[in-house]
């Protein structure tokens, strides 16, 4: 899959302009989902200078993103017809989301079984009640919804 994810906030606690700490596990999963042959994009609002020092902490921890806020990397707008600000990927990981941003575990766990969060949970609620579960939370944000 093609996943686009968000910097501050996702895989740093929201320090912006600054470079929070690394959230739990973000570095860890973002290299098992490379080494899952996965193409993962950087899509974050930093620009320039503030760019550059977010992609180099990533890199010195071991991640290289297969494009940096665009489809491809030699994407560029002069040179293609249909060039849009907006992504064409599989998946958006981002602090942002409905319900904010689940932990790297259950989002690996997510991606690697191509499971929705209505399934993800689903799932757990099923492994809880059969003695299974690894969680010790039960439905999280969306169980509210839930009759």
């Amino acid at each position: 899959m093609k996943i686009a994810i968000d910097f501050d906030g996702t895989i740093v606690e929201d320090a912006y302009p600054s470079i929070g700490k690394e959230r739990p596990f973000a570095i860890s999963t973002l290299k098992s989902l490379i080494a899952d042959r996965h193409k993962l994009i950087l899509w974050t609002v930093r620009e320039g200078k503030l760019l550059e020092e977010a992609v180099e902490w990533c890199r010195s921890r071991g991640v290289e993103f297969y494009a940096i806020n665009r489809d491809y990397p030699e994407e560029e707008a002069a040179n293609n017809n249909h060039f849009s600000r907006k992504l064409k990927v599989d998946l958006f990981i981002d602090d942002r989301n409905l319900g904010g941003i689940p932990d790297w575990g259950t989002i690996y766990s997510m991606v690697s079984h191509k499971l929705s969060f209505e399934d993800y949970y689903l799932n757990e609620e099923r492994m809880a009640n059969s003695g299974h579960s690894h969680k010790n939370k039960k439905g999280g944000f969306f169980s509210m919804f839930k009759k």
